[in-house]
């Protein structure tokens, strides 16, 4: 990461011209609007946010913890392909948390750069972290993004919010929007016993739908995968995602002490910015 780097994919929120460096650890735009960046590497763009809550700390450690075991590892693989073939120069992670996702598709791309963008610091931190390909933004993806118009090749977005209108905007034409969602049985035995939250139903339906204004279906893949889980791992696996922020403290002993069988299923679907 550079101040160089980092404000090549932004705009200053005020007046929407391009930033550019103004001193150390400081971007600033022709009308003068200038925003501090933290000396970790990243810009916050938070502003008036509306109180959203993202990844704690906590939550980070657990899906660090789990994901390094390799549990998801096939899914990286599966969205590491779909981005490579776009040969991309810039990709903008949207909701990257770890980064775990975004180191895959970025070691499949070797002439890529990215942007890392999540609600949390703590998220953004942990992305930029040892890289020097990505660079770090934390912002809500609700606002008008401070990103340029046409910024990215491609944006990623797992298992994370999604803004249509602003992600067409940010994607040049023809650009790829790669979404990761889970599928109705993933986390099945879980859900089942009261541990995770239960799957929209018809997730994929509906995200076509929300998408159709902005977006054409390219391409689907589903992965699902049974695991043999510990209680430690089950526990990971839980206090990773957003069932963290609804269950209860005596939560935390419930997967017991034996081995858990969990189903685990996703859908890697790709679509093409239409014009306009």
């Amino acid at each position: 990461m550079s101040l160089q780097t980092l404000s090549e994919w932004l705009r200053c929120p005020n007046c929407l011209q391009p930033l550019s460096p103004g001193g150390p650890l400081v971007l600033t735009c022709p009308a003068g609007h200038n925003f501090d960046v933290n000396k970790r590497g990243f810009l916050s763009a938070l502003g008036g946010s509306r109180g959203l809550i993202g990844d704690s700390a906590e939550m980070l450690d657990a899906r660090e913890s789990f994901l390094s075991a390799g549990w998801f590892e096939p899914l990286r693989d599966s969205l590491a392909a779909l981005v490579s073939a776009e040969a991309p120069s810039r990709v903008l992670d949207v909701g990257c948390g770890t980064g775990y996702y975004l180191r895959g598709v970025l070691a499949a791309c070797p002439a890529a750069r990215a942007l890392g963008l999540d609600i949390s610091p703590a998220a953004v931190l942990r992305t930029v972290r040892g890289d020097d390909r990505i660079d770090g933004l934390v912002a809500d993806v609700w606002s008008p993004l401070p990103v340029r118009d046409a910024a990215a090749d491609v944006i990623l977005t797992v298992f994370a919010p999604r803004n249509p209108v602003e992600f067409h905007r940010v994607l040049r034409p023809q650009g790829l929007l790669a979404v990761v969602i889970p599928q109705s049985t993933h986390l099945r035995e879980l859900r089942e016993a009261g541990l995770a939250l239960d799957v929209q139903t018809d997730k994929a339906a509906q995200l076509r739908e929300g998408l159709a204004p902005w977006f054409d279906l390219e391409s689907r893949s589903a992965l699902s995968r049974t695991l043999s889980l510990s209680p430690a791992e089950v526990r990971a696996l839980i206090g990773m995602g957003p069932s963290a922020h609804h269950a209860a403290p005596e939560a935390a002993g419930a997967p017991g002490a034996e081995p858990w069988t969990v189903t685990t299923a996703f859908e890697v679907i790709g679509f093409r910015r239409r014009p306009g």
